[in-house]
């Protein structure tokens, strides 16, 4: 087979599903645990104060509901594929099916950009909540060392030396984390099941106790008018998503952030212990669950402290110290529950990035070594040590929203081509079994693609660029390792039919 035929023939879906090394231990509530582990966390505690006072105001209630349709279209998609193909390789696996090994690798090598940089950027959150808690104990970490020593500068490209030295905090959750998900999925889940239940009380806390003092004008006007500058002799100019039905859609953008995780579940279904009916419940599930609560707070915070005065980096603890009667007591059950939500998120990816090294290696794609099975604990433990230490370094040393804004278009990327990849398998092999069917397929498949690439248009241009140079990179390791080794290929230059393995 020559190579440009190699680089687009698809893996028959039969062979996906056939042998597992893992452990199959996670039912429908451990899954959807998951995923509620991976969504809530940073949207609420960081984002939501950041969106409403620069983009959206009170309006950000509406721009939670746009984006969470626009992942619940990409959420139906991803339970199609994760109930028919249960493999630990999410959108790269279900890509190979449909699209072919090249789209493969360049999706496999966005969801590393995904994974790898939210880890990142949620350690970083994580180290200003830790440090803020510690103080209120007498404990206080010099700020040399709980900050990044680079930071974003003016221009496209330009990063900045900060003087600090070295965000020791994130490093630090981020390899305790990776040593907890290097012994087991099983452990790994119950740790984060309780994680779950921990931040979720403290958000019911935070919505039942600040109901009684939202303040109704806070909400008026609900879509705040446009904010415009005079710039010299150009006259009136307005800031582009600044308020306005525009800055809905800009905070719909920003706090896509907040939804990422949902797709993690899927790396997780070749460890289900029934994942044809398991999986589209944990997908489902947990979008729905973190969508009404990210609403839900969204109102109650903008009602309690205008959102003009929300643009700090711990919006729901600064909206409670606005009441004192709740200061005392309740403002640090809150810095606790963002301690454990942004724990838990950083513990999902975790979980959910040396899974895809795993699939992509079996696949010939990557060196054996991100493929190997630890024969007593069952995960893929040399991808688990190489994904926390290169995620440790990245939350040691990045700005987290450089890290915030690449993950953001891996995942898009990833959830744009699984659209994609839905219909593509109906008109291909709609003779497959389907657990779990995209209801009206054309239509939401169509709408989750289409809102996707309105989302990506959404994020700056220098995001754009760093996304090129990463798969640039993707592609010289593909051309120079993965095509050579790949399983499918060597298969069908022994013989082998496109699209099937002898």
């Amino acid at each position: 087979m020559s190579p440009w035929k190699q680089l687009w023939v698809t893996k028959p879906v039969e062979t996906e599903t056939a042998g597992n090394e893992l452990n199959r231990t996670l039912g429908p509530f451990a899954l959807t645990a998951l995923g509620i582990g991976a969504i809530v966390g940073t949207g609420i505690f960081v984002l939501t104060g950041v969106a409403a006072a620069n983009n959206a105001g009170p309006a950000l209630a509406v721009s939670f509901v746009i984006a969470g349709f626009v992942c619940g279209m990409a959420a139906l998609c991803y339970a199609e594929f994760a109930a028919m193909i249960p493999v630990a390789g999410s959108a790269y696996s279900y890509s190979y099916a449909t699209l072919g090994e090249l789209i493969a690798w360049f999706i496999g090598w966005n969801l590393v950009l995904e994974y790898l940089v939210s880890i990142s950027a949620v350690a970083a959150g994580w180290s200003g909540y830790v440090v803020s808690l510690l103080k209120h104990v007498g404990l206080v970490i010099p700020a040399a060392f709980a900050n990044a020593p680079l930071a974003k500068g003016t221009g496209a490209f330009s990063i900045v030396a900060t003087g600090d030295v070295i965000n020791l905090p994130a490093i630090f959750i981020v390899l305790a984390i990776t040593v907890l998900c290097y012994v087991g999925i099983k452990h790994s889940s119950a740790v984060n099941f309780w994680i779950v239940i921990v931040k979720l009380t403290v958000i019911f806390l935070f919505i039942v106790f600040g109901l009684h003092y939202i303040v109704p004008q806070n909400w008026h006007p609900f879509v705040p008018h446009r904010v415009c500058s005079i710039a010299g002799a150009t006259g009136e100019m307005c800031r582009p998503g600044r308020y306005g039905w525009m800055g809905v859609f800009e905070g719909a953008a920003i706090i896509f952030f907040a939804y990422i995780g949902f797709d993690a579940v899927s790396t997780a279904a070749q460890e289900a212990k029934n994942p044809k009916r398991d999986m589209p419940i944990g997908i489902i599930a947990s979008l729905l669950i973190a969508t009404a609560l990210y609403i839900v707070v969204s109102l109650v915070l903008t009602g309690i402290v205008s959102y003009t005065r929300l643009n700090v980096p711990n919006p729901v603890s600064f909206g409670i110290e606005q009441v004192p009667a709740l200061r005392r007591w309740l403002v640090p059950l809150i810095d606790i529950g963002a301690l454990a939500g942004l724990s838990s998120v950083i513990l999902v990816m975790v979980i959910g990035q040396p899974r895809i090294f795993y699939a992509m290696a079996k696949d010939g794609l990557l060196p054996p070594a991100f493929g190997k099975v630890h024969p007593r604990y069952q995960t893929p433990h040399i991808s688990t040590v190489i994904t926390g230490v290169a995620a440790a370094i990245g939350a040691g040393l990045l700005p987290i929203d450089i890290l915030a804004e690449l993950t953001n278009i891996g995942t898009l990327l990833a959830f744009l081509v699984v659209c994609i990849a839905v219909l593509v398998l109906r008109y291909t092999r709609p003779d497959l079994p389907r657990p779990f069917r995209t209801p009206w397929p054309w239509v939401t498949c169509t709408v989750g693609a289409f809102g996707c690439v309105v989302l990506i248009l959404s994020l700056p241009h220098d995001t754009w660029w760093r996304a090129i140079i990463w798969t640039l990179v993707g592609l010289v390791i593909y051309f120079a390792y993965g095509i050579r080794h790949s399983q499918l290929g060597q298969a069908h230059g022994a013989g082998g039919k496109p699209g099937r393995t002898p």
